[in-house]
């Protein structure tokens, strides 16, 4: 993360949007801790690409274990001709090209005490049970933050132990809340009220400061103080009986006060007092293990999941999960492990607060209906999709390979969404194609974020850019890039006969208007499915839009930003919005409605 070997500066070219994010302090911390992610499947290749993008001091890969075909479907930075090699030396170089900044390691022999003494963070996939709980327990004596993620089809699941005192500097990353005051009173409990204009928005537990108190002036720059809220305009502050009278005015802020998190060791003597959820994810990881190497039919496996010590657990459930538990999906590894990354990243910086400590996760409504797959139909295949076909079945893929997708916008979002369309099989068949679409060309601040580019990419247009990475993932897809607007002006190139001919359309767009409208228009005409998204910061939305199911992207809006009263531009600004609010009506009171007032005389009069 360093720039130009200097540790204490950040690239911001690079880096600018994620420092919107994290701040340098965060930043900081990420640049002095060493990471080691063990196995290197798609779920781990997952966390590995995350973490590099993302900037930490180093990075460590460990596998001990060579390509197989079977890992062509989800691990991205394999190709046919690495079969037989070692999987972490093969996905070194592909790792270290995301990243300058970022040294990447393989190992390839067995883990033990002193090699894992080297790492802030260890992270494990593809690991066995017992296997997990020895590294936990030494990780945990030895103050290094442990990660556990897995997947199983679509089933996945993330522990996370951070040690018995971990450090949360900021626990949401909010910007600090503040409102201007009207009163404060003294007593042992002394009773802010703050102006009615709007609601003040802190919590019960909250730390907070002043300023520009007039009367009660001890209060001004005072250590944070903790408060208790009484209403949505009063909260107390403690004993104020020793203070000066309040005479007027003041500032009240809220202070990111730094908060200390206590993680327990994952310890096969105390899962009987786990969650129902851990219980069920640990076993998972258990069962997995009796049957994993045996020739063992769906139904056979059932039996043994059977056997596994889980109470109350809904038997249809545990039967899912064993039909799943062989079976590697991209697109759920991608959301596993892009959660276990920013975990990572939150054990590196104390930005946000962690997990705690077990998550579970399912896309059980993505299964097909009961009754529509056979053991046949999952039967294990010699291709590529081999461990996606053993869960979704081998029809299914066909008509993934069919698919005829226009894609919007080739960013952040395009990036990932064409590594899960290729890594699945979407659009990989004679009939199948993918058709995207981007004017613009790369910039040296999107490669950390959009991984299918490189810095010799930089000045290129996205769309082709990111079309050829996605053919080296996968050679069997077809896509068509194009460097066109889309909008009435393109008309004349995605007519009618390019729309009736579609499956889908995808949206993979930074702004919300006026594409994203026209788009949901065009798809709502043409009764074709939608997949809307978008990202702010650690924020983010999905909307699946289907024609006569749902309601399009369209049909609902955010709601109307908050208005600023003219008293507090006029009288009190006390934010920054205040002053950019004040500065625009003086410039159109100045500049546009007299303009505008005159023109409207000449044309009418």
């Amino acid at each position: 993360m360093a720039k130009n070997g200097n540790s204490g500066e950040i690239d911001e070219g690079l880096y600018s949007r994620q420092l919107y994010v994290l701040g340098h302090e965060a930043m900081k911390r990420m640049g002095l801790s060493n990471v080691l992610i063990s196995g290197m499947k798609g779920l781990g290749i997952e966390i590995a690409k995350n973490v590099v993008l993302a900037g930490v001091k180093s990075v460590t890969i460990h596998d001990e274990g060579n390509v197989a075909l079977a890992d062509l479907s989800s691990q991205f930075f394999l190709q046919e001709k690495d079969i037989g090699k070692n999987r972490a030396d093969v996905s070194c170089s592909r790792l270290t090209e995301l990243n300058s900044y970022v040294p990447v390691s393989p190992h390839t022999k067995p883990l033990n005490e002193e090699f894992l003494k080297k790492f802030q963070v260890v992270v494990l996939t593809e690991s066995s049970l017992e296997a997990q709980v020895k590294i936990g327990e030494f990780c945990h004596t030895q103050g290094i933050q442990l990660i556990v993620a897995c997947t199983r089809g679509l089933f996945g699941q993330i522990f996370c132990d951070f040690g018995d005192e971990f450090t949360v500097y900021d626990k949401t990353g909010e910007q600090p809340l503040s409102a201007m005051i009207s009163a404060i009173s003294k007593e042992a409990e002394g009773i802010v009220t703050c102006l009615d204009e709007s609601r003040h928005g802190f919590e019960s537990g909250d730390y907070v400061t002043f300023s520009e108190v007039q009367g009660m002036t001890e209060l001004n720059s005072c250590e944070p103080r903790k408060i208790k809220v009484i209403g949505p305009y009063t909260f107390s502050v403690g004993d104020t009986t020793g203070l000066s009278d309040y005479k007027r005015g003041g500032i009240v802020t809220q202070v990111n006060m730094p908060s200390t998190v206590s993680f327990t060791l994952l310890n096969l003597k105390d899962l009987d007092s786990c969650t129902l959820v851990s219980r069920l994810c640990t076993n998972t990881s258990k069962s997995v293990e009796v049957y994993q190497n045996q020739e063992t039919s769906q139904r056979d496996q059932f039996h043994l999941w059977r056997k596994a010590k889980v109470e109350e657990v809904d038997e249809k459930l545990l039967e899912l999960l064993a039909y799943n538990a062989t079976g590697d999906i991209c697109p759920m590894q991608a959301v596993i492990g892009g959660i276990a990354a920013q975990e990572v990243m939150k054990a590196c910086s104390g930005k946000f607060n962690p997990i705690k400590q077990w998550l579970y996760f399912d896309s059980l409504e993505c299964y097909p209906e009961e009754g529509e797959l056979t053991e046949a139909d999952c039967k294990t295949t010699s291709d590529r999709y081999q461990n996606q076909v053993s869960v979704m079945g081998a029809e299914f893929q066909k008509k993934l390979g069919n698919q005829k997708y226009f894609m919007v916008g080739s960013g952040a979002i395009g990036c990932e969404l064409l590594k899960n369309f290729a890594m699945i099989g979407l659009a990989c068949s004679e009939d199948g194609c993918i058709t995207i679409t981007d004017m613009d060309i790369i910039e040296k601040s999107n490669l950390n974020r959009q991984f299918l580019f490189r810095p010799h990419d930089v000045q290129h247009p996205k769309s082709t850019r990111a079309a050829k990475a996605a053919v080296s993932m996968n050679p069997s897809l077809k896509i068509i890039p194009h460097q066109n607007r889309v909008g009435p002006e393109t008309e004349n190139i995605y007519n009618d006969e390019f729309f009736e001919g579609l499956t889908g359309v995808a949206n993979a767009l930074d702004n919300v208007e006026p594409v994203s409208m026209y788009m949901d228009r065009r798809c709502v005409y043409y009764r074709k499915s939608l997949l809307e998204s978008g990202t702010l910061g650690t924020k983010g939305n999905v909307q699946v839009v289907l024609p006569f199911l749902t309601e399009s992207y369209s049909s609902s809006q955010d709601p109307p930003e908050k208005s600023i009263p003219i008293c507090t531009l006029k009288n009190f600004p006390n934010a920054i919005e205040h002053t950019i609010q004040w500065a625009r009506d003086e410039f159109e009171g100045l500049f546009r409605n007299p303009q505008e007032n005159v023109s409207l005389y000449i044309k009418y009069v």
